[in-house]
C-alpha cells in the first residue's frame, strides 16, 4: 500500500465522511481546534515572554510554566482530538500539501523542544542566565509559530 493509497482509506472513513458531508460538523470542530490553538499560543506565549523578561516578573519563570502546564495540556488534548477527524476529512488533500508536509515534522520539533527542553531547563535551573533565557524563548517562539502558520497555510491550500 502506498502512503497516497493510506491516506485515501484514511479519508474514506465514516468520522472523515462525516465531517466532509455534514454542513455543520466541520466548521464546529475547526472552531473547537482553533480554541485549542488560542489557549495553547497562550500557554506557550505566556512563559516565553516572561523568560524574554516581559510580564510577570515578579514571578519565578518555573511557576509560571506550572501555572500554564493545564492550559498548555487542556489545549494539546483538545487540538488533537480536534485535529485527527479534520485531517480525516481531507487527507488526501493534506498528502500533496506541503503546509501539511511542514505542520507534522514542525508540530513534533515543537513538543520535543517544549518539554524535552525548555520546561526541563526551566524547572532545573531557576536562575537561567540571560541569553540562555532569550534562546529558550526564541527557539519555542520560532517552533509554535511554524506550526500555527503552517496549520493556516493547509487552510489556503
Amino acid at each position: 500500500m502506498t502512503l497516497l493509497a493510506a491516506f485515501d482509506w484514511l479519508e474514506q472513513t465514516a468520522l472523515g465522511a462525516a465531517l466532509r458531508d455534514s454542513s455543520w460538523l466541520f466548521p464546529v470542530v475547526e472552531s473547537a481546534h482553533l480554541l485549542g490553538l488560542a489557549i495553547l499560543g497562550g500557554a506557550v506565549l505566556v512563559v516565553d515572554l516572561r523568560l524574554l523578561g516581559f510580564g510577570l516578573r515578579g514571578w519565578p519563570t518555573a511557576y509560571v510554566l506550572e501555572q500554564s502546564r493545564p492550559f498548555l495540556l487542556g489545549a494539546l488534548i483538545l487540538m488533537f482530538v480536534t485535529g485527527i477527524p479534520l485531517f480525516l476529512s481531507e487527507a488526501v488533500k493534506c498528502y500533496w500539501s506541503d503546509a501539511f508536509r511542514l505542520k507534522m515534522p514542525a508540530l513534533g520539533v515543537a513538543l520535543l523542544f517544549t518539554f524535552a527542553l525548555r520546561n526541563r531547563l526551566v524547572r532545573s535551573r531557576p536562575a537561567l542566565a540571560g541569553w540562555q533565557a532569550r534562546a529558550l524563548a526564541s527557539g519555542s517562539l520560532a517552533a509554535w509559530l511554524t506550526v500555527a502558520i503552517a496549520g493556516r497555510w493547509i487552510g489556503f491550500s
